[in-house]
C-alpha cells in the first residue's frame, strides 16, 4: 500500500484526478471535538493507518487552532511511532489542498516514504496561492502597507493578494494583475462571501496563462487563514504527476542521520532533524536544482 496522506478536514481532499490516485485520510481525532473523539479512538485511527500503509503524513494549516497540533503530536509521542510525519508548510488551505493532492498523486510512485514527506517543502515552492480579499485590514500572514489597510476601508475596495512563493499584494483596478507562474499550471478557486469570481476567472486565470480553471468548495480554514471571510481563494499548481516525478527525482537524497529514512532537501519530514552540514544543502539549493525541470516547459504547457 501507498504512504498515507492524511489532512485535519474533508474541505482539505480534492477530487482524485483518475483512477490512479488514492484519496486523503481525513482523521477524525481532527475533525471531532476531545469530548466526544476519546483519544484511545484517536490512537486507534492512527495505529490501523499505520498498519494498513506503513507509514502516515500529515498535513495540517498553519491556521489551525493550536489544539489540533498539540493532539497529533500527543498521538505520535503516545504511539511512539517514527511513522509519522506531522507537516504544517505555510499555505493558505486552498494550496494545502492542492500539496496534499500533489502528494497522493506521487504516493504510488516509486518514492520512499522519507523523500515523499520532505518534498512537500520542496513543492511548496511552486504552489502559486492566493485570495482576492474585499479587506485586508486583519491580514497578519502576507506583509500589508499601512497605506493597504487605510485603503481597505473604502468600501467596494478589492485586494488580490499572493501568499506563496512570494507575497504580493495589489488593490484590483483596471488590469493589474499578480506575478505568476512561468510555467504550465491548473488553477483552482474557491468562493467565499466575496460574491463574484470574475477578477479570478477573467483577469487572473488569462493573464497566467492557466491550463485549465475549476471551482471546488472553500476549506473551512479559509476564513481565518485570510482574516476575513470575504475573499474568493485561488491556488494554481502543476497537475501532471510526470512533472512532478521529474521535479522530485530531480533532487539530491541524502538519509537522515538521527532516524535513518531517506530525505531530500535540508530537513528531514519524519523527525524533522536539519541535514548536518555542508551548508549548501539547503531547501533552496534543492529548489533551484529542480526548477531546472521545471524552466525547460514552456509557459502554458506541461
Amino acid at each position: 500500500m501507498p504512504t498515507a496522506i492524511a489532512v485535519t478536514g474533508p474541505d482539505l481532499v480534492l477530487p482524485s484526478p483518475d483512477r490512479h490516485t488514492p484519496s486523503a485520510a481525513v482523521l477524525q481525532s481532527a475533525v471531532q471535538s476531545p469530548r466526544t473523539y476519546s483519544l484511545d479512538q484517536a490512537l486507534t485511527e492512527m495505529h490501523t493507518l499505520i498498519e494498513h500503509h506503513g507509514y502516515v503524513i500529515v498535513l495540517c494549516p498553519a491556521s489551525a487552532p493550536p489544539a489540533v497540533a498539540q493532539r497529533l503530536h500527543a498521538i505520535r509521542s503516545v504511539l511512539e511511532s517514527d511513522r509519522i510525519a506531522i507537516l504544517r508548510p505555510d499555505l493558505p488551505p486552498l494550496g494545502l489542498a492542492v500539496l496534499a493532492l500533489q502528494l497522493r498523486q506521487l504516493s504510488i510512485c516509486d518514492f520512499s516514504p522519507g523523500v515523499l514527506a520532505s518534498a512537500a517543502r520542496l513543492l511548496s515552492h511552486y504552489i502559486y496561492a492566493g485570495a482576492l480579499l474585499g479587506s485586508v485590514a486583519k491580514l497578519d500572514r502576507v506583509p500589508v502597507t499601512l497605506q493597504s489597510h487605510a485603503k481597505s476601508w473604502v468600501p467596494g475596495a478589492q485586494f488580490a493578494v499572493l501568499a506563496t512563493p512570494r507575497p504580493e499584494l495589489i488593490k484590483v483596478t483596471g488590469d493589474a494583475t499578480l506575478p505568476g507562474p512561468g510555467f504550465g499550471t491548473k488553477m483552482l478557486y474557491a468562493t467565499g462571501q466575496l460574491g463574484s469570481a470574475a477578477w479570478v476567472t477573467e483577469t487572473l486565470a488569462p493573464a497566467w496563462r492557466a491550463q485549465g480553471v475549476s471551482e471546488t468548495r472553500l476549506p473551512g480554514e479559509s476564513a481565518r487563514w485570510w482574516a476575513t471571510g470575504k475573499l474568493v481563494e485561488f491556488a494554481a499548481a502543476i497537475p501532471d504527476i510526470s512533472v512532478l516525478y521529474q521535479l522530485v527525482a530531480s533532487v539530491r537524497r541524502d538519509d537522515c542521520h538521527w532516524c535513518g529514512l531517506e530525505l531530500i532537501g535540508d530537513r528531514c519530514g519524519f523527525c524533522a532533524a536539519p541535514l548536518p552540514p555542508p551548508p549548501e544543502r539547503s531547501v533552496a539549493a534543492s529548489a533551484s536544482s529542480a526548477a531546472s525541470v521545471v524552466r525547460a516547459l514552456p509557459r502554458g504547457a506541461t
